[in-house]
């Protein structure tokens, strides 16, 4: 069995002591690939030093939306040389927040807009963030990205069956975090995997955050390692062999962030 984290933040400080250790424990756990995520310029650079050090590892360089009064056209440039290193594999993570409102809506969307527009400039899939935009960020995807098909996952899906049709048609592919192991709040998520093709599902575990159970029992910092529950729980509903999913998974997760599959 191998298996693609495909989000997580090792570039977080909560990593900064035991870097090895997290990494051995997710090879041991087959999790033979990683996508370390962007979300800063300041964390993009540090995702891509850490791809950089680590076999299997891969970066993405993006803003996240709560940042977005932090990017710029420099920024973005920087982010264009950063992307020269092979191991940047995607754009993100980016789009639209307006639960928490860290940055203004006007913001937000147009530097999702240049984002959008600067990751096709380089061919790059998208890593997206999307909460609370009440459709805005379908009409932006529709209007600045949508003509030749969208390339990208929706990381951390927590939509309706609507959205997740309009995504579905969009050609994107659903990201599933360790929120379908937890019992009361996994439960919409659960209703909502099967109607999602199997070679669209990706499994992230966002880490540090977003433990999934039985893990979340015994330690509070989500890793790598963990992805695997995450795997289970989605076999587990599908009612699919594990193995079988575990292939379908990481040969369409390759695919996407144009990776060879038997690296």
């Amino acid at each position: 069995m191998k298996i693609f984290d495909s989000h997580c933040h090792l570039n977080d400080k909560s990593y900064a002591r035991d870097m090895d250790q997290v990494i051995g424990r997710a090879n041991a756990a087959s999790i033979d690939a990683m996508m370390i995520v962007g979300i800063t310029e300041r964390t993009s650079a540090q995702a891509v030093e850490i791809a950089s050090s680590y076999p299997g590892c891969y970066a993405s360089v993006g803003v996240h939306p709560h940042d977005a009064t932090s990017c710029n056209e420099n920024v973005l440039t920087k982010f264009k040389q950063l992307a020269k290193n092979p191991r940047v594999k995607a754009w993100g993570e980016t789009g639209l927040d307006f639960n928490r409102m860290y940055s203004p809506k006007e913001a937000q969307e147009k530097w999702f807009i240049r984002q959008l527009e600067t990751a096709n400039e380089l061919n790059l899939p998208l890593i997206f963030h999307e909460r609370d935009s009440n459709r805005r960020f379908l009409d932006i995807l529709k209007a600045h990205y949508a003509d030749n098909g969208c390339k990208g996952v929706v990381h951390c899906f927590s939509g309706d069956r609507h959205e997740l049709d309009e995504y579905i048609k969009l050609g994107l592919h659903i990201g599933i975090t360790g929120i379908i192991t937890i019992h009361s709040r996994g439960k919409g998520l659960r209703k909502l995997v099967p109607q999602i093709p199997t070679n669209r599902i990706l499994v992230e575990t966002d880490a540090p955050y977003l433990t999934p159970a039985p893990e979340k029992n015994k330690t509070r910092r989500n890793e790598p390692a963990f992805v695997r529950s995450v795997l289970m729980k989605v076999a587990d509903v599908l009612e699919a062999d594990p193995e079988q999913l575990a292939d379908t998974i990481w040969h369409s997760t390759c695919r996407l962030f144009n990776i060879k599959s038997d690296n």
